[in-house]
């Protein structure tokens, strides 16, 4: 795929790159909504520090979206606004709350990948630059998306392993946040 050279004075991110990172300025957009849609049900369901976990993570989801809404206008793009539709606001689980969050985290690391791809193959290094600090933020989404899903198994569910894992979701959320529980 051939990017489109309009490389200006004024626009310094191809059209390609401008179209790529708008799907993902979108993708972290619903991410915030999903989040705190979950946050929400959790609240609801008496699992008070997986909410706050994942009121955390809304915000956080929402400031990724800024930083490349910002990135997209300041290299003279036009960062568009998205519409953020079809979320789920009812789960079976905690633990499924859970496995969607691991399996939604794996869909945003590949598409950062994508644009770190394409933006590597059109010698766009302000863009794979700007991207790397993506690159390492998933990586650790995924890692603390995968230990909050591994209390599950640990700690079974039965008997007071609910309420345990809730605790230990508090744990996991101050330390992400680096503060004591």
């Amino acid at each position: 795929m051939k990017a489109k050279e309009i490389v200006t004075l004024q626009r310094s991110l191809l059209i390609d790159t401008e179209k790529l990172l708008n799907k993902q300025v979108e993708m972290e957009g619903k991410s915030s909504a999903y989040y705190l849609s979950m946050a929400s049900w959790c609240h609801m369901m008496g699992y008070e520090n997986a909410a706050k976990y994942l009121y955390t993570h809304a915000d956080e989801e929402r400031m990724h979206m800024m930083k490349i809404f910002h990135y997209i206008n300041e290299a003279g793009g036009h960062a568009i606004q998205p519409e953020i539709t079809d979320i789920r606001h009812n789960f079976n689980s905690l633990r499924e709350v859970f496995e969607l969050i691991l399996e939604h985290e794996i869909k945003v690391t590949k598409a950062i990948n994508t644009i770190v791809d394409h933006a590597f193959g059109v010698k766009d290094f302000a863009t794979f630059s700007f991207m790397q600090w993506y690159v390492t933020e998933q990586r650790e989404e995924e890692t603390m998306s995968r230990r909050a899903l591994e209390l599950f198994d640990i700690i079974g569910e039965e008997g007071v392993g609910l309420w345990t894992i809730d605790q230990e979701l508090g744990k996991l959320h101050a330390a992400s946040a680096g503060v004591n529980p």
